[in-house]
C-alpha cells in the first residue's frame, strides 16, 4: 500500500487484484482508497481517480456532514457505551476483579485501572469485550448466512481493522472491527452478509451487489444506516 495525491485528492492505493475494475472507496474515517486491477500501472490509476474526482468530492463532503456529529464520551459515571445497538450506563466500580463487565444493565469498569492506567487502558478494556463477545456472536451469524450465500469461510478474527469494518481474503479469512459489536443486530447482520458475497465478488460490482440483495433484500437501508450512524460507533 502507499500513498498518492492526484490534483487535491489524497488516496491510499492497495495492491492490485484479479478484478476488472477499480474499485474507490471512501472508508468510515475519511480516507480514499482505491483498488485497482493489478495490470494497472501508477500512471492508468492516477487517470481513473481523475476522472472519478467529482464522485469523490462529493462522497467526500457526505462524509464530512456525517461525521460532524460524532459523539466524544467521557469516562465517568452515567456515560453511554453501545453494546449491539443499545446504550448501558457506565458505573466505575473498586470491588471486581475483572477489569469490565456487563451486570445488570450496566458497564461496571474497574475503578483503579483507569485511576492507576488512564484512559488508553479503559478502552482496551472495552475492546476486549468486543473482541470476547464478538467470537461466539458474529461466527453463529456466518454459521448462519454462510449457506444462504453458498460458500464456506475458512476462519474468523475480531481485531482491530483500522478504517475498515470488516475485511475478507481470497481464502475465505473473514475479519471484523471489534466496533462491528457496537452496532445493532441487524446491521452486524449486514456487515456479514457483505463480507460472506465477497467470496463471489471481490468488488462492489452490480454483481457484487446482486448477490448481496439474494440474501438481505433490505441490505440498502442497513448499509444506509451504516453510513450514516457509523462515526458513532467509536469509544
Amino acid at each position: 500500500m502507499n500513498a498518492r495525491r492526484v490534483r487535491d485528492i489524497d488516496y491510499l492505493l492497495l495492491p492490485g487484484t484479479d478484478r476488472k475494475t477499480t474499485d474507490i472507496v471512501i472508508e468510515r474515517n475519511g480516507l480514499v482508497t482505491v483498488h485497482p486491477p493489478k495490470e494497472y500501472s501508477p500512471e492508468e490509476i492516477d487517470a481513473v481517480v481523475e476522472s472519478k474526482r467529482m464522485w469523490i468530492y462529493r462522497n467526500l463532503a457526505e462524509w464530512r456532514d456525517l461525521n460532524s456529529t460524532a459523539i466524544v464520551r467521557e469516562w465517568v459515571n452515567g456515560e453511554s457505551f453501545l453494546y449491539l445497538g443499545r446504550g448501558y450506563r457506565l458505573s466505575l466500580v473498586s470491588d471486581q476483579d475483572d477489569d469490565l463487565k456487563l451486570v445488570n444493565g450496566r458497564f461496571c469498569l474497574n475503578r483503579n485501572l483507569i485511576d492507576k492506567e488512564g484512559v488508553p487502558a479503559a478502552k482496551k478494556a472495552f475492546e476486549g469485550f468486543y473482541c470476547t463477545k464478538g467470537e461466539s456472536r458474529l461466527k453463529e451469524r456466518i454459521d448462519y448466512f454462510a449457506p444462504k450465500v453458498g460458500v464456506k469461510p475458512k476462519g474468523l478474527k475480531i481485531k482491530e481493522l483500522g478504517y475498515r469494518w470488516a475485511s475478507c481474503t481470497k481464502d475465505g479469512f473473514l475479519s471484523f472491527h471489534w466496533k462491528c459489536m457496537m452496532a445493532p443486530v441487524k446491521i452486524i447482520d449486514y456487515m456479514v452478509v457483505h463480507e460472506l458475497c465477497h467470496m463471489h465478488q471481490r468488488d462492489h460490482t452490480d454483481l457484487f451487489w446482486n448477490e448481496v440483495d439474494k440474501v438481505m433484500p433490505d441490505y440498502l437501508e442497513r448499509k444506509l444506516w451504516l453510513k450514516k450512524h457509523g462515526a458513532g460507533l467509536d469509544l
